[in-house]
């Protein structure tokens, strides 16, 4: 078995490839070729949790299984929020074959999910990105969204004015030609953008429709139980919403589950699964003025198939440490 560090992840999936894998992921998935049972969420103390996500795919044919915690207090010590290990195995004998870092591997197909989406969805002329959130998931998804979209302008929304002005600071560095502003005004943030990224851990409404300007493409990301979500009612009502997993996003993505046992919305409202869209099973953007959504809750395909691609470009580079098992 080898097993594979935080750095060896970082080097192993960077973000284009990370892409290219969910991107296949999606499509196995509309197809029926992966057994995805529902997230599990175990509380192990005060707002503290642990998520349990076991899945198998047969293209490429492999399963595993992600132990990931999530402890919100993390990132006031200079951690990650999600902390965990990812098992894979292979599937002639079910022999354990990788044991890597879940925590990186889950930040970077997060992002590369709505890279995906967005490469699908957003206008091609998209060139104004928003990210209402300032920890690790904006730091990928300002990474995945430069990758599809030729990005010119950034603007950061956060909590805290100061972190959205070290995350600036900090992206400004890696990426010299963009224009980023940093704030603590959401609406301000979303006013002119082409592509916003929705990426905290809010459990209340942090994105209201009406700010958002015509042909504006979301990416809804942080909230992942049915408990938390960051739209607005209107946003439900007024975006053309494509989702990762139809089972998934009725179980547990809020502003749905609540709109739908209110009888605001039904499930045959959602346009689909965005594997069908990347397929063209399914239509995407109408027009140039649509509100389009990706409602991302991440599905353990993505997990695997990015741990797959892990474990192969391990092998090929001789990456990683071997034991016994």
């Amino acid at each position: 078995m080898i097993i594979l560090s935080h750095d060896d992840v970082a080097k192993l999936l960077p973000m284009r490839e990370a892409i290219e894998v969910v991107d296949r992921a999606m499509r196995t998935v509309s197809n029926g070729g992966a057994e995805l049972p529902l997230r599990s969420i175990m509380p192990v103390g005060g707002i503290n949790k642990m998520g349990i996500m076991p899945g198998a795919m047969n293209d490429p044919a492999c399963f595993g299984i992600k132990l990931i915690s999530l402890f919100p207090g993390n990132p006031a010590r200079g951690l990650s929020s999600h902390r965990g290990a990812y098992l894979l195995f292979e599937p002639e004998t079910g022999a354990p074959v990788a044991m890597m870092d879940a925590s990186l591997l889950t930040a970077i197909r997060t992002a590369a999910a709505s890279g995906v989406a967005t490469r699908a969805l957003a206008r091609e002329d998209a060139t104004r990105l928003a990210i209402l959130g300032n920890g690790e998931q904006a730091e990928h998804h300002l990474d995945a969204i430069c990758a599809v979209r030729p990005i010119t302008q950034v603007a950061v929304a956060g909590r805290s004015a100061e972190k959205a002005a070290a995350f600036c600071k900090a992206a400004k560095a890696k990426y010299p030609s963009i224009t980023f502003t940093p704030g603590d005004d959401m609406q301000a943030a979303v006013a002119e953008a082409d592509i916003v990224c929705t990426v905290t851990a809010s459990p209340t409404p942090i994105l209201n429709a009406d700010w958002l300007p015509k042909g504006c493409h979301v990416n809804v990301v942080g909230s992942s139980i049915p408990s938390m979500r960051e739209v607005d009612d209107d946003f439900v009502l007024k975006a053309s919403i494509w989702v990762d997993y139809t089972p998934s996003t009725l179980a547990q993505a809020g502003e749905v589950v609540e709109m739908i046992a209110a009888g605001k919305f039904s499930a045959d409202q959602l346009k689909g699964e965005i594997g069908a869209l990347l397929q063209d099973k399914i239509q995407g953007r109408a027009d140039a003025d649509q509100l389009t959504a990706y409602r991302s809750l991440g599905v353990a395909a993505q997990d695997l198939a990015a741990a797959q691609h892990v474990l192969d470009r391990a092998k090929d580079t001789k990456a990683g440490q071997s034991v016994d098992f």
